[in-house]
Order: C-alpha cells, then sequence, then structure tokens
C-alpha cells in the first residue's frame, strides 16, 4: 500500500482581511516576497525595490485591520520586511536600503503603528543590501562606500563589507528595547543573509568576489559558534562567534587560518536558497538539491525531473515528514528526503506559489487542527495544505502480511533468478527463515512477557535516545548530548557483529564526534594507565575479539572503511599519539587465536603500522615504539638497525637486555650487530660496559675475534701507532681488554687452559719494556703463532696500548 499525495484546500482567502489585494497582489507579481508571522494570523507580501509599484500588504486572518502602504516609483522603498515573535502583539520590522529601520506595532489602539523608527547604519555612506532576523535578533550586511580611490583597486572593494547584529525586544505597551550594534565579521563580501529556526545563513551572491563564491558561513548565536563550509570541498571549520563576548572577525584573517578552502574552486551557482529547520535547502541548475546542514556538512537530496531554465524561473522548497517539496514553474515534486526517490509529481494550475511552513491551527476549527503536520502552499486560488493520506476504503493488511511482502521485495532485489518470488511462497519455503520467525512472533506465539524481556533493553536504549533526541533539538547542553549519543550508539554496536553496515556506521560516528567516540570505547575496553607507561584493561574477552577481529572472508569493508583495531588506532593516534603503542601492546596480550593477532592474517603491530601510513612516510617515534613494542624478532631488528642507522646506542643497548631473557637468539643477534659497529668506529666506546653485559654467556674468545675479524676495516698501509689527523682511531687490545676479560670469564673453568689466548688475560707479569724510538715497524706474529690463525697479512692490531 502506497501513500497518496493530497493537495486540501484549507481557506480561499475570504477569511482575511484586504482579501481582493491579497489574490490580486499574488496573481500579479511571482516576486512579491510572502512571510507568515508566528501565530499564523498575518501573512506579510511585499513588492521589493526596482517594481513597477513598491508595495506592502499586511492581510489579518480573521477579525483585525490591514495594513496597506505604497511607495511612487523612485522614492525609496522597504528592502526587506519580518514578522517580529513578540508575545504580547504582532509586530515587524521594515529596513531601508539607506539603513533606517521602522518598527510597527498592532493591538496598542486601532490599526498599526509606528513604533520606532531608528537607523542600523550610523555613517552616511553605508547601505544595507540583505538582511534576515531570528527572534529577537536583527542582522544585516552593509556595504561601506569608499573613496573614489579605494573605489578603483580590486580586489579591496570586493571586500567592504560588514555583518553587524542588533537586538529588538519589546518595552512596555507600545515601546521597543533596541539592543547596541555589534559588528559579526568585517572587510568581508557581500552575502545575501537567510535565517532557519536556529541559525543564520550567509550566502554568496552574484556581486561576491569569486575567489571565495564557493563558500558560506552559517552563524548559530545559542551556541556562539561560526561554521565555516565550503559545500563543493567539503569541508568545514568551526569557530567562536559570540557577541557576548566581543567577538567579532576580520573575514580575510578568518579565511587565512583555514587550510584548504582557499583552494581553487569554481563559485556556487545556485537558483534557489531556502531555509528550514533542517538546515539550508539550495536547488541548483541541473535541477540538484541538496541540503547544508548547521554542522556545515551538506548532503544531496535528490534530482528533479525538471531542471530550471535561466535565473528568470521562480522555485519554491519546503520540507515536512522526511519529505522535499519543490515547486518549479507549475510542477510539484515530492521527493524522499532519505533516498532522493521521487514519490509523487502533480501538475498545478498556476505557477505562482508560495511555500509556506504550517500556519498556526485554528482552535475551533476541528478541520484544521487534524491536517497540523502538512506544508503550505498559497497562491491567488486560496492557502492548500499538501500532505500524505492513505486512501479510504481499503483494508490494512495485517503485521504478518507487510512482513511478508517486505521480505519479498528484500529477497527479490538480491535474488540471481528470473522467477518472481511471492509472498506465498515465502510463507511456506524452508529456505528464508528469518521472515517466517519474525512472522511468528507477530503472531503471538512468543508470550508478551517474554517478548517484553526480550526486548527490555532495546526498549529502554530507545527511550533515553528520544530523551537526548528532545535534548538536542531544545538545544540543551548540547556537547554533553552529542557526547551521551555518541557513547550510546558505541555501547549498541558493540553489541552486534561489526560487520557491514555496523562497520560503516561506527566509522561516521568517529568522523562526526572524534573524541566521544573514543571516550565511550575508553569506557567500554575500561582502560586504565598503570603508573609504568602501560595501560591494563578489564573488559571481558569478548569485547577484545571484537576489537581485535579480522573481516571475515567474502565480507570485505567498503572502500574507506576500517576494521575497528585500525579505527581505534588512527583516532589515537591523532588524539593521543603517546598511548598508541601501549594500546597495541595491550591488544597483544589481550588477543586469543584467530583474532587477529595469532591468525594467518597480519600481527597487530603491522596492522597500526599500516595505519600510520607508507613506509618512509610514518613518524619515527611512533614507528620505533610499535616495532619494539611488538616483540617479535623481525620487528626488533627492525627497530634496532634503525636505531644503529641514527646512533643512538643507549636505546639499542637496553632495547637487546630487555630481550635477552626471552630470546637468547635475538640477544645474539643484537650483539653481533653493535659488534659489527665497533670493530669499525670508536663511537660505542663509551657505552662498553653495556655492551658487556649483552654479549651472549656462551661466547667463547676466540669466537669474539673471529667475529670482530670479519669486521675490521681493510688497511693498504702498515698500521701506525698513532692515527693520522682526522681520522678514525683503530681498535685496540686495550679496547678489547673488557670484552675478552668478560666473554673469558665467562667460559674460565678450574680445568686447562680453554684458549690460546688466556695467558693475555691472566699473566700477572710486568708488561714488556717499552722498545726504543725509531720507525715503527709491524709486529711480528712468529712470536705469537696463535695470531697467524686469524690475522691476514697486513692487518693486525697494533701494540702501542698495552692497556
Amino acid at each position: 500500500m502506497k501513500r497518496a499525495a493530497t493537495l486540501r484546500l484549507l481557506s480561499d482567502l475570504s477569511n482575511f482581511s484586504g482579501a481582493a489585494r491579497l489574490r490580486e497582489l499574488l496573481a500579479a507579481d511571482p516576486e512579491v516576497r510572502v512571510r507568515c508571522s508566528p501565530d499564523g494570523r498575518h501573512l506579510l507580501l511585499l513588492r521589493l525595490p526596482g517594481a513597477l509599484a513598491p508595495q506592502l500588504l499586511i492581510a489579518v486572518r480573521g477579525p483585525g485591520e490591514e495594513l496597506e502602504r505604497a511607495w511612487p516609483a523612485g522614492q525609496l522603498s522597504p528592502l526587506d520586511a519580518f514578522f517580529l515573535p513578540w508575545p504580547v502583539r504582532p509586530a515587524l520590522v521594515l529596513v531601508w536600503e539607506s539603513g533606517l529601520a521602522e518598527v510597527w506595532g498592532a493591538g496598542v489602539g486601532p490599526g498599526w503603528r509606528l513604533l520606532q523608527s531608528t537607523e542600523l547604519c550610523p555613517s552616511s555612506g553605508s547601505r544595507v543590501v540583505a538582511v534576515a532576523t531570528l527572534r529577537s535578533r536583527l542582522v544585516w550586511c552593509e556595504e561601506l562606500q569608499a573613496d573614489a580611490e579605494r573605489c578603483l583597486v580590486p580586489p579591496s572593494a570586493s571586500f567592504s563589507h560588514y555583518v553587524c547584529v542588533r537586538t529588538l525586544e519589546p518595552s512596555g505597551e507600545a515601546g521597543t528595547n533596541l539592543g547596541r550594534t555589534h559588528i559579526l565579521l568585517h572587510h568581508c563580501p557581500p552575502f545575501k543573509l537567510l535565517a532557519s529556526r536556529k541559525d543564520f545563513f550567509l550566502v554568496p551572491t552574484a556581486n561576491t568576489w569569486p575567489g571565495v563564491g564557493h563558500i558560506l558561513l552559517i552563524w548559530s548565536p545559542g551556541k556562539g559558534k561560526v561554521m565555516v563550509a565550503a559545500p563543493k570541498l567539503g569541508f568545514s571549520y568551526s569557530k567562536s562567534l559570540n557577541p557576548g563576548r566581543g567577538d567579532t572577525w576580520d573575514f580575510r584573517t578568518l579565511l587565512r587560518g583555514l587550510p584548504g578552502l582557499l583552494s581553487p574552486r569554481q563559485p556556487l551557482t545556485v537558483h534557489t536558497w531556502a531555509p528550514t529547520p533542517r538546515g539550508l535547502l539550495l536547488l541548483d541548475f541541473r535541477g540538484t538539491v541538496s541540503l547544508v546542514q548547521s554542522h556545515g556538512g551538506t548532503r544531496a537530496v535528490g534530482t528533479l525531473q525538471e531542471a530550471p531554465v535561466g535565473q528568470a524561473g521562480s522555485a519554491a522548497l519546503g520540507t515536512f515528514h522526511g519529505t522535499l517539496a519543490c515547486v518549479l514553474g507549475s510542477t510539484l515534486e515530492l521527493l524522499d528526503m532519505g533516498s532522493g526517490q521521487l514519490l509523487e509529481r502533480k501538475v498545478l494550475s498556476t505557477d505562482r506559489v508560495h511555500l509556506l511552513e504550517p500556519l498556526a491551527p485554528d482552535p475551533e476549527n476541528k478541520e484544521e487542527l487534524e491536517t497540523r503536520g502538512g506544508l503550505h502552499l498559497l497562491s491567488a486560488l486560496g492557502l492548500f495544505r499538501v500532505g500524505w493520506e492513505a486512501p479510504q476504503g481499503l483494508e490494512l493488511p495485517s503485521a504478518e502480511d507487510l512482513v511478508f511482502e517486505e521480505a519479498c521485495e528484500y529477497y527479490q532485489r538480491r535474488s540471481l533468478r528470473g522467477a518472481q518470488l511471492t509472498p506465498e511462497e515465502l510463507r511456506h519455503s524452508s529456505i528464508f527463515r528469518a521472515p517466517q520467525a519474525l512472522a511468528s512472533i507477530l503472531q503471538g506465539h512468543v508470550s508478551p512477557s517474554t517478548l517484553l524481556t526480550i526486548l527490555r533493553a532495546e526498549l529502554r536504549d530507545y527511550r533515553s535516545l528520544e530523551h537526548l533526541k528532545a535534548q538536542l533539538v531544545a538545544g540543551d547542553d548540547e556537547e554533553a548530548g552529542w557526547t551521551e549519543l555518541a557513547e550510546q550508539e558505541v555501547a549498541r554496536l558493540l553489541r552486534t557483529e561489526l560487520m557491514g553496515d555496523q562497520l560503516a556506521e561506527l566509522n561516521t560516528i568517529f568522523q562526526a564526534l572524534p573524541t566521544a567516540a573514543w571516550g565511550a570505547f575508553l569506557r567500554a575496553l575500561q582502560l586504565q594507565p598503570d603508573g609504568n607507561g602501560r595501560l591494563r584493561s578489564q573488559a571481558p574477552p569478548d569485547v577484545w575479539k571484537k576489537v581485535l577481529g579480522v573481516t571475515a572472508a567474502g565480507k570485505e569493508p567498503p572502500n574507506g572503511v576500517l576494521p575497528l583495531f585500525e579505527l581505534l588506532c588512527q583516532y589515537l593516534c591523532r588524539l593521543e599519539p603517546r598511548w598508541l603503542p601501549p594500546f597495541v601492546e595491550l591488544a597483544q596480550q589481550q588477543s586469543g587465536p584467530g583474532w587477529g593477532a595469532g591468525g594467518p592474517g597480519l600481527p597487530l603491530y603491522r596492522r597500526a603500522l599500516a595505519v600510520l601510513g607508507e613506509e618512509g612516510t610514518r613518524p619515527e617515534a611512533l614507528e620505533l615504539e610499535l616495532l619494539l613494542g611488538s616483540g617479535r624478532p623481525k620487528a626488533v631488528l627492525q627497530a634496532v638497525g634503525q636505531l644503529v642507522q641514527k646512533e643512538q646506542w643507549e636505546r639499542v643497548l637496553e632495547a637487546g637486555l630487555v630481550f635477552s631473557p626471552s630470546s637468547p637468539l635475538l640477544r645474539s643477534e643484537i650483539f653481533k650487530l653493535l659488534l659489527a659497529e665497533f670493530a669499525r668506529h670508536r663511537r660505542l666506546d663509551a657505552h662498553l660496559p653495556l655492551l658487556c653485559r649483552l654479549c651472549p654467556p656462551d661466547l667463547a674468545p676466540t669466537e669474539l675475534l673471529l667475529l670482530l675479524r670479519t669486521h675490521l676495516p681493510d688497511e693498504s698501509e702498515p698500521p701506525t701507532p698513532f692515527p693520522e689527523p682526522g681520522a678514525e682511531p683503530p681498535l685496540t687490545v686495550g679496547l678489547l681488554r673488557a670484552l675478552l676479560e668478560h666473554t673469558g670469564a665467562q667460559g674460565q673453568s678450574s680445568g686447562p687452559v680453554l684458549s690460546l689466548y688466556e695467558d693475555i688475560l691472566w699473566d700477572p707479569g710486568t708488561p714488556p719494556p717499552t722498545p726504543p724510538r725509531g720507525p715503527m715497524t709491524t709486529l711480528q706474529t712468529s712470536d705469537h703463532p696463535g695470531l697467524q690463525t686469524w690475522a691476514p697479512s697486513g692487518q693486525g692490531f697494533c701494540v702501542t696500548d698495552t692497556g
């Protein structure tokens, strides 16, 4: 059963005062501006400056007098007019291009009367180019006329506008309180101003400098923030803008501090702007309708069947019950705002139609009370309501029938066979179990008490979610509300399988509310620092299994969607980079077989490194910590190699000593790597005690010397007792003494001598006499035949240092 859109006549305008003039203006001028008062009793029609006969008409529904004013051609006429939401009496403000503002009120005496007149622009050289109101705030954009010399210098003249705000509040029975003028933006381009229920939208015009024609601003007075958005770039930035605290911004300085906004981009080509409670709707010349939300995000709503032809064509946009209504010429199109699908298309009898938010119903009119919630269309033919109604005379299907009908459409879309599925086939087939299970529940096979027990947690979450939504709509403590909403969504998603749509939704939550989402996971995993730079967790294994689990085969996430572990690592790297290595170490401790750490997939440290980027672009400190914290020999050796290249000898030695008890092989590899560096240069000499501690216990002096031999630099000339100036000092026996003593002590026993070189280490005699001064000669190896076993010709130790 499909819904049917209906147009219902609410009034032929005869119950409005000045009905004839109201119909005449609506029929004669398609560009007439129409506004509705907050109580729904007054309609305002204003012919804009430039019309043949600028005119203002205020029509009243029911008892009351209309207000009608006209300005002769050539005389200044109001730029715009707005109703003020004063609770005591209806009031409106008229604003002229010169900066003159008049406040009119009704109910004080007979008819309408002028309450106050003021100048918005004290400078005689300024003019107002746009104005809008929201509650008691009046915001306008004024152009400050520069002198003749400056007018000739572009683009300075393009940034000669100011955006100002002033409060208008009632005072007594016939008075008005005018707040002081506060400048929100200065040195900005000309903006068109639009207002929804909570926000002001500053959008570019045809006169805006092309370099910033793709940027719009959203000021939320209740939050004290301004969003700078570029819909085509997908960028949005938030800045503080609270007049109560004296905030003001230079537009050029504001943009220079926001990276990426000034990228070359074509200006926005918009046919129609329309503020709605959901945000700002925009219709481009291709017929695409997009929604700019108050947080700066932009999404496409749908595409019309017909695109507007040129700027002259009239268009009106509005929303109701999740439906977009667009009147383009004499055609009304209704689109679903969730899917963009065209729901209905109607041809109207006139092309001069205005969309209004629903008027306040007359309490004595039962028909109007029944039609609340739709969108209202105003034309010379009358006031109509567009809404959804179910056709009468049709029996509503049962809940069980609806289950099988919806399941039939769902399975048909996924089926590859040509035969058409029917609801009856689903009822009796044993293949599709889900619709049968749901239908059995709805038939009452599960007792209400059992069903309530099953759904109690879901109902509690739903109730708190509705309460949160009400708080956010009311604007009460929005930051805490969004944080709590993120926590509830994260907790709900952790109870699912976290595949497909659930994983994509979790990615979206992190993109929109990263701090709140990470805080929710912090509580879900019960993470706490232990005081030693490490983390501990008391979360149950089931939670860690979902965090560390890899995507099942055949269910790879779509592009841009990260698995949960990678997602947490990415945002932890952004928010608290120093806790990323301890988090990965904790994850390795918590992992079980097949959870993504011990299974056939990549180890956790590799998955975390992949989030940091390609090799060579990662933060070096984080990469080293992740490699060392993994405890895997290959990763540790990779980190040690990087530390050796940076000559961070202490960290290399500390890493080797840490892994010595658990991995003798890793200890031996690190020692050999450092021994090679010790043989090549003298920059490790200061760390010789730590190198001795790292020496493997089963290494004999003979093996040590053989290892050194392979890494000694080649010498084409005989060694000299002293190095040449600027040359690297050679390795001497004195430097080797500590290592040889350490290996000899580890291998020493009460038996016979184990090495040919024990006499070098343990001979208690006096050193040999100093040789006579003269030409240095190479040490002859005949006195020590053992050296012939390893010292090649032309390469040997110099005996200038006998230690």
